[in-house]
């Protein structure tokens, strides 16, 4: 061993001749203090003058030495001043051989500023035994101001709810709070000394090291360091938020790591609840926003599962009742939860199936199935109250029972209607549901359990909508007299509501035939119905044989009657223009085209309110739209009708059509009528065949809109199928007419029908000289059955009446009405028409017996 140097006896342990005798660092307690010191000599005036007393009093040494204290520290004014009391310490001599302190005040000598000094003097003895004495002065005001840091840290320190501690430069602590004592849980004078690993985790104790030393060496700060450790006496393992900086000497030294420590587990606890309850009201928000928007039960559910799976479970799966989804209102075990379900909807962020409690068999979607009656989810059904299932262990190994968690069982509540049941699952490893997540899952069945039950009234109401629709329309393909007709239908998908498109046919007396179409604005059952109701009055207008400009001005009259309480009708047109905002939602308004063709003449008479254009095609001609004038949709008002009559050739195809055909959102109306008219540019196929190119060429599948399509190839009548003869108004001509028409019929080869037609000629020329005025006009026109009309100039109309066993007339029109098919009459513009039809005799089956039919008359 080496043997210590000369003169190390009694040194402190771990100190060195080195370590004793250097400079002191920068930055000690002097360089703030600064004290000053002189001397006094035996004669009591002053032996030696520091150079700090010069810095402290402004007076230079050599102003000072050899003086009395008394003129140093006192101003010339005031040092013969009796009253004025010499300071202790110059009594006798100032060397009395006391000790003493105490408060001197003195003026500078370069500035005359006002000073006051703290004065220590201690006796002592010189070389020859004298008295003399050793003074220390320090100011005070740096005294005061050191004191008042010291008691300012302190109180910091002390008194801070924060937890402080400081590490030296070895990074052990040196001085921890009683805040920080009870955050770590341990005394504060269990810390001193201590170094990171004796109060945290290793993992921890490395992480808080290591940013100690990074502080230590550069000097930047680091805040909210995050520490998890255990606490003494505490279960719960606590997080602290640790702040770090490096503190400095008066002379910028390092000389160690002050730190400030907050226990924050609370905090973090709050800020996870929080959190949980963001993610909460995001996953609602999303619900809100992705559930619901397709009025279909199967896309509703999986919507709903498309919104849990992954972010709130790891599987899902929806049962609906099966009666609920096929119509029924209340299926048998609706109440005790044993009726029949059906899987309508499942979503897994892992592999595998969800497995029934009953047999562990798993449930394909579509498949319907019933729960057990003492199973968690029959009773979850019976009771509408979530049920908790906890997982199983299954025997078959990596089996999805066997890494399920738990199952939330949530009925699914509708207008206090259990409609079904969601099931959401966690497996092995997530976190176990919570109140919290009862509560969401309860709010997300319930949502998409009310889109459901709309969804699924949605498609009751369509359906029924649909019947009540295609009710209405007009069965099968509709005939008439020179005239090939094909029509196609197509409701929109069931994702919107049911239109009020329609179209008809309408067989009008001469052979003649209407063709109309038409839409209700708006969409559902209202507009359905209002289809019904106006596609009636329609058939009921054109049976009057109104001119077309007639049929819409009554049609508007009703339209604006169907929005009215129990229909009624507005006086006149100006009160229609006070109909107030909150009666806009009852206005029923409408568009429709009607026309009326007549194969004898070849003309067509076109009236429009508010609807597309017909299109018309004659053979080697583009299409074209008809330039018929628009009018206002029916239910407005204000405005008359026009009309538009034009000839027509042979084997011309008109075509009539709603906007569902040729307008949607992709494109434009005038693209899709140009489509149309383009699709539409070989009008010789078959008319089947054109109807069905129309709507494969056309985009007819978006859905968006019903679509009606009604197309007529007009063919009319020969001429050698039309008798025409004017009579004069006299007796003879009703000879005349029976005479014209036998000849006419066996032209025709009608024999069967002569005696039939000659009977009810004559009636109706009779009646024409009886009631009518001027010329007689006889008119036979033969197609699909035979039509006999006579016209005159008389506009009294005749009204079937039923005569008396005495009466020797007014049997007339009874035996017309036996006799025909029909019968009727109609205005004409300057007169009237009286007709009756027969049809065409069959093969096998006799002609009416005209002999017989006027016997039972009587």
């Amino acid at each position: 061993m080496s043997e210590k140097p000369a003169g190390t006896a009694g040194r402190p342990e771990g100190t060195d001749s080195t370590s004793l005798w250097q400079n002191s660092p920068p930055g000690s307690l002097y360089d703030y203090i600064r004290v000053a010191s002189f001397s006094l000599g035996s004669d009591g005036r002053i032996e030696q003058w520091s150079e700090r007393a010069s810095e402290l009093f402004g007076i230079a040494a050599r102003h000072a030495v050899g003086r009395n204290p008394l003129e140093v520290f006192t101003p010339a004014d005031e040092r013969h001043d009796p009253s004025r009391p010499a300071p202790p310490f110059l009594a006798e001599g100032g060397l009395d051989g006391r000790a003493w302190t105490g408060l001197v005040p003195y003026q500078r000598g370069t500035d005359r500023q006002q000073g006051l000094a703290e004065i220590y003097v201690m006796p002592s003895e010189n070389a020859d035994g004298e008295r003399a004495a050793l003074c220390v002065a320090v100011d005070v005001r740096a005294l005061r101001g050191i004191e008042t840091d010291i008691a300012a840290s302190e109180a910091v320190f002390g008194q801070s709810p924060l937890g402080f501690f400081f590490f030296g430069t070895d990074l052990t602590l040196l001085r921890v709070n009683e805040s920080f004592a009870q955050t770590f849980g341990r005394p504060a004078s269990w810390h001193r000394g201590r170094t990171p690993h004796d109060f945290l985790p290793r993992t921890e104790a490395e992480r808080l090291t290591a940013a100690l030393r990074q502080v230590l060496d550069t000097g930047k700060p680091m805040a909210d360091i995050q520490l998890v450790g255990p606490v003494p006496g505490h279960s719960e393992r606590r997080r602290w938020s640790v702040s770090l900086y490096r503190l400095h000497s008066g002379s910028g030294r390092p000389i160690g790591v002050a730190a400030i420590a907050t226990d924050v587990t609370g905090r973090r606890r709050a800020e996870r609840e929080a959190a949980g309850v963001r993610r909460n009201l995001a996953l609602l928000n999303e619900a809100g926003a992705r559930i619901g928007n397709s009025l279909d039960l199967e896309t509703t559910a999986r919507e709903l599962l498309d919104v849990a799976v992954p972010q709130f479970c790891d599987l899902a799966s929806v049962d609906l009742y099966q009666g609920l989804l096929v119509g029924d209102e209340a299926p048998p075990g609706l109440a005790d939860g044993s009726a029949e379900l059906r899987r309508v909807a499942y979503s897994s962020a892992v592999s595998g199936a969800p497995l029934d409690e009953a047999d562990s068999k798993p449930i394909q979607v579509g498949e319907v199935h019933r729960y057990p009656f003492h199973s968690p989810c029959a009773q979850a059904l019976r009771t509408a109250h979530v049920q908790v299932v906890p997982g199983r262990e299954g025997d078959d190994g990596p089996e999805l029972g066997a890494v399920v968690q738990s199952t939330l069982a949530v009925p699914m509540v509708a207008r206090d209607t259990v409609v079904g049941l969601a099931q959401f699952s966690r497996t092995k490893g997530s976190e176990p549901f919570g109140e919290r997540d009862t509560a969401l899952a309860v709010e997300l069945a319930a949502r998409a359990a009310v889109c459901i039950d709309n969804a699924r009234l949605y498609r009751r109401e369509h359906e029924r909508a649909l019947i009540l629709q295609r009710s209405l329309l007009p069965p099968g393909d509709p005939e008439a007299a020179g005239v090939e007709i094909a029509c196609r239908y197509l409701p929109g998908n069931a994702a919107t509501e049911v239109g009020g498109d329609w179209f008809d046919v309408i067989e009008l007396p001469g052979h003649r035939t209407a063709l109309v179409v038409g839409d209700v604005m708006g969409r559902g059952l209202r507009a359905a119905v209002a289809m019904g109701e106006l596609r009636t009055a329609v058939r009921t207008l054109a049976m009057l044989d109104l001119e077309p400009a007639e049929v819409l001005s009554a049609l508007d009259e009703i339209a604006h009657g169907l929005g009215r309480p129990g229909g009624k009708q507005s006086a006149s047109r100006g009160v229609r223009g006070s109909v107030r905002p909150a009666d806009l939602s009852e206005v029923y308004l409408a568009t429709c085209v009607y026309a009326v063709y007549d194969p004898v003449t070849r003309r067509c008479t076109v009236a429009n309110a508010g609807h597309l254009p017909p299109v018309l095609v004659e053979a080697g001609q583009p299409a074209v739209l008809l330039e018929v004038p628009p009018g206002m949709p029916l239910g407005v008002g204000g405005e008359p009708f026009e009309e538009t009559e034009i000839e027509l050739p042979d084997g011309a195809l008109l075509a009539l059509y709603t906007d569902g055909l040729v307008e949607s959102r992709d494109h434009p109306l005038d693209e899709g009528l140009q489509a149309f008219r383009e699709a539409l540019s070989d009008p010789e196929r078959p008319l089947e065949d054109v109807c069905d190119h129309v709507l494969g060429a056309l985009d007819t599948h978006h859905g968006e809109d019903d679509i009606a399509l009604l197309m007529a190839r007009l063919r009319g009548l020969r001429h050698d199928c039309v008798g025409d003869w004017t009579l004069p108004p006299e007796p003879r001509s009703v000879a005349r007419a029976r005479e014209l028409a036998r000849d006419q019929l066996e032209s025709w080869g009608m024999t069967d029908l002569v005696d039939t037609t000659e009977l009810l000629v004559s009636e109706l020329v009779t009646n024409a000289l009886r009631y009518g005025e001027g010329e007689i006009r006889l008119r036979l026109l033969l197609d699909r059955t035979l039509v006999c009309e006579v016209w005159d100039g008389g506009h009294v109309q005749p009204r079937r009446r039923r005569a008396r066993d005495t009466d020797e007339g007014g049997r007339g029109l009874q035996l017309v009405g036996l006799l025909s098919a029909a019968w009727g009459s109609r205005r004409i513009p300057h007169g009237k028409t009286v007709w009756f039809e027969l049809g065409l005799p069959e093969e096998g089956s006799p002609a009416p017996d005209a002999v017989e039919a006027l016997l039972s008359l009587y």
